[in-house]
């Protein structure tokens, strides 16, 4: 087995650190405070990439493969974590599910907007009482013909009032339960379509997150994303993609924060030397590395098996359960360190911990990840 990067994923990751540093670090204290949209930033990323990055070239993406995508999110998250959901949504979920499922003529109306910064989209499957369980959708789309009626709420969406295309799912047919769902390409001028208000949130406070609202909004037939009933499988393939990115963007939390520590340790001075020195501390920096490395080689084999082609989905539900808990557990420990600064906004690592507890609960919470896990195990 070869760890090491090659010279191409290292260029992408030193791209993306010099963008975080340069481009996402001044200002994200005020765009956290103030809840702000990065929509200068969203342009900026589309040009370097960042927002279509796995999706093919035919189609404006950047051919890359999922190793280079889990580092550009580690070096963005480490910064930004409101910034790289962003990337995220756009990447792993809609690019994705666009991409992989999608006709050929949605992925040149749609796709080749995407993967470029022109247009933004959303993913929207959670509901008020459905959250990552897709079987139990009350948003329905009822057959009309060449059409259907699109009614219902979505939830805790990502991106849901700046996105411009949202893909959206909808039961088609109650009696065949979760095969008689389906996914559609929504468009946002269309009338019945409205915005809910923003939520306010504990962290990823710059991320656009809003409830949306159907009311009998007319869907074309050809916006249907593959065959009548794919719905659920669609949702469910798309997600296993969508946890590598929060796995890796989770992992970049951590190592945000353990960096901060890290740096603060061997600048602080407590009892006549560095408090790096002290055992109390270097113990709590060792730990941190260690999980820390850990949860990267989890991410890292989740990356590899899809670039594989091979079944990931165990791989990332791993990946996305223990990567989380390092984030929660790295970054509490990282204020920690940091004493009575850790409790200031302009150490940057409370914001971090605030960050940190969105990965265990957005695509999947840790005890869903243990349901796939644990029948994967005892089925095997």
């Amino acid at each position: 087995m070869n760890f090491s990067l090659s010279e191409e994923h290292e260029m992408i990751r030193d791209a993306a650190r010099e963008f975080a540093q340069s481009e996402l670090l001044p200002g994200v204290i005020e765009r956290d405070e103030k809840q702000q949209f990065p929509k200068e930033l969203i342009k900026k990323m589309g040009e370097m990439g960042f927002l279509g990055m796995m999706a093919p070239t035919e189609f404006g993406g950047g051919g890359m493969d999922t190793i280079s995508y889990v580092l550009v999110m580690e070096e963005l998250s480490k910064i930004d974590a409101s910034a790289s959901v962003i990337v995220s949504v756009n990447n792993s979920l809609v690019n994705y599910g666009l991409a992989e499922y999608g006709s050929q003529e949605q992925k040149e109306k749609y796709l080749s907007k995407l993967t470029t910064g022109e247009k933004l989209g959303a993913f929207c499957l959670s509901e008020p009482e459905a959250g990552s369980d897709a079987t139990s959708q009350r948003t329905t789309a009822i057959d009309k013909g060449d059409h259907y009626i699109l009614n219902g709420t979505k939830n805790w969406i990502t991106n849901g009032g700046s996105a411009d295309y949202y893909l959206v799912i909808a039961q088609t047919d109650k009696e065949k339960k979760h095969r008689g769902i389906n996914a559609f390409i929504v468009e946002k001028d269309w009338e019945g379509f409205e915005i809910g208000p923003k939520e306010q949130k504990l962290g990823i406070r710059g991320s656009d997150t809003h409830s949306l609202i159907f009311n009998d909004v007319k869907v074309p037939k050809e916006n249907r994303i593959g065959e009548d009933g794919f719905g659920f499988k669609f949702a469910m393939k798309t997600l296993s993609g969508g946890r590598i990115g929060i796995a890796a963007q989770a992992l970049g939390i951590a190592s945000g924060a353990y960096e901060l520590a890290l740096d603060y340790s061997k600048q602080r001075k407590a009892f006549g030397t560095e408090i790096c020195n002290h055992q109390a501390i270097a113990f709590k920096l060792a730990d941190m590395y260690t999980e820390i490395e850990a949860a990267r080689h989890l991410v890292m084999k989740a990356a590899w098996l899809k670039d594989q082609k091979q079944n990931y989905d165990l791989a990332s539900s791993m990946a996305k359960l223990y990567a989380s808990k390092v984030a929660m557990d790295t970054t509490i420990e990282a204020v920690q360190v940091h004493g009575g600064n850790g409790f200031v906004k302009e150490y940057h690592v409370e914001r971090l911990m605030r960050d940190a507890k969105i990965t265990q609960i957005y695509e999947g919470t840790s005890e869903i990840q243990k349901i796939v896990i644990s029948r994967s195990i005892i089925d095997n």
